[in-house]
């Protein structure tokens, strides 16, 4: 296992390219091509901002601008859904990449996930600038624990992306048993609403085993309170989503030889 984990470092060129296919992929034909990844987030920005400012008055004064606070925790769950939604389905859709003796069937759920990267970075460039205009400013030293984020979230997507195309695999329901779960999964987050609303406290502890719970308020604090002090949490997921990690890759591993015949 540990031989063909190492051996990722040699396909980093392929990595490379199959991660700027999926790009060129994902808007080939439209009018506006890349332009796209900024035009989706705004758009989505903007009509958080309407809704919650006209239609939906929120009442939180520590979350205003709403839309800003939402976004800053809607954009990596986004990365982490749609990375998860991709990948369950990646070797089926690269069956005739896996057929061949040398390609290493890991490489496309990692796609999926480095792919839809990307398409977060993007929508963060339009945060930004919102950011900006509303003169909330995060501060360097809570910017620098979010390198730090997006590893733990990679390393926990990543896991999670192995082991859900590998099952798949196999077990061709998990892509539909998944869209239900990441619904679920994303309303037992504090995404739309904040963590320190007293309902969510009053069962602080369900909350807590949930390690979305932590990635999502560690990007809000960093982006949007300016103060992170669920830094101890995260790194805690961060230990266990590169325990997860191995875990799942072992999995896939034993896994690999079957994928041949069953795609």
């Amino acid at each position: 296992m540990f031989a063909n984990l190492a051996n990722l470092l040699r396909y980093r060129s392929l990595i490379s390219s199959l991660v700027a296919r999926e790009l060129k992929a994902r808007y080939r034909g439209s009018v506006f091509g890349f332009l796209w990844s900024f035009i989706n987030p705004l758009l989505l920005l903007l009509i958080y901002t309407f809704v919650f400012t006209t239609v939906i008055p929120n009442e939180e004064p520590r979350t205003r601008p709403y839309a800003l606070f939402m976004f800053s925790g809607i954009l990596p769950w986004t990365w982490f859904a749609t990375s998860l939604s991709d990948a369950a389905g990646s070797l089926l859709a690269g069956g005739n990449l896996i057929k061949k003796v040398l390609f290493p069937a890991e490489v496309l759920p990692i796609v999926s996930v480095l792919a839809n990267m990307v398409h977060f970075f993007f929508g963060l460039t339009i945060l930004a600038v919102f950011l900006i205009f509303y003169r909330h400013y995060p501060s360097l030293s809570d910017l620098a624990w979010f390198p730090v984020a997006v590893a733990v979230e990679f390393v926990f997507a990543t896991a999670l992306a192995l082991l859900l195309s590998a099952l798949t695999v196999h077990f061709r329901d998990i892509r539909d048993i998944l869209a239900n779960v990441l619904t679920l999964w994303f309303f037992a987050t504090p995404i739309i609403y904040p963590w320190f609303q007293p309902n969510v406290q009053r069962f602080h502890a369900l909350f807590n085993v949930n390690p979305f719970t932590h990635l999502a308020v560690a990007y809000q604090e960093i982006l949007f309170f300016g103060q992170i002090g669920h830094w101890r949490w995260l790194l805690v997921v961060g230990a266990g989503s590169i325990l997860l990690f191995l875990a799942c890759y072992w999995l896939f591993d034993r896994l690999r030889d079957s994928f041949a015949e069953a795609v």
